[in-house]
């Protein structure tokens, strides 16, 4: 079980999100109000590419932890400012499969589609953050560490302090890719 620490949103295609008291995940759709809600891609570059793409970014998740780290080495990121509509706490949600499904308070549930690919934007709020939140593995792979994106099944309205259930499907697992 985790936490949800902070929920954000906002109309407009910006970098940072201000905090909310809650926010409500619309079905297909994403988050009520925020400028990635849609049932076809709402990111701009990729709108760009192909606007009738499905959108697999509905909902993007960061833990708490990633802040943690980055307040450590000398950057100031607080909830919201990375982008994200959900902060939570003590879940592994980078080592979650595609297809995990997130129980966020009483009714909402995301499914996990895959990794947010950090953009130049990041670098441009705090330099040196995009490195920051990309590494390599033993085997030089790029590891993403800037959340999760995924999908809303069912919706609902969450809250900080609402616990994060989660549900695994069926193996064999699928690693996490970027969406």
């Amino acid at each position: 079980m985790g936490t949800v620490i902070a929920v954000s949103g906002a109309p407009g295609h910006r970098f940072s999100k201000p905090t909310l008291a809650s926010i409500r995940l619309l079905k297909g759709l994403g988050v009520e109000g925020d400028a990635h809600c849609g049932e076809t891609v709402k990111h701009r570059s990729r709108v760009a590419v192909d606007p009738t793409q499905p959108n697999l970014r509905q909902v993007h998740l960061l833990h708490a932890e990633l802040l943690d780290e980055l307040n450590a080495t000398g950057f100031d990121v607080a909830p919201g400012q990375m982008g994200e509509n959900v902060l939570t706490r003590g879940l592994d949600l980078l080592g979650l499969p595609v297809g995990a499904r997130l129980r966020l308070g009483e009714d909402a549930v995301v499914e996990i589609t895959g990794l947010r690919n950090p953009c130049a934007q990041i670098e441009t709020f705090r330099p040196g953050l995009l490195a920051a939140v990309l590494g390599r593995d033993a085997q030089g792979r790029v590891v993403r560490k800037a959340g999760i994106m995924g999908i809303v099944l069912e919706g609902g309205e969450i809250r900080p302090g609402d616990a994060i259930a989660v549900t695994l499907p069926a193996e064999p697992h699928r690693a996490l890719e970027r969406v």
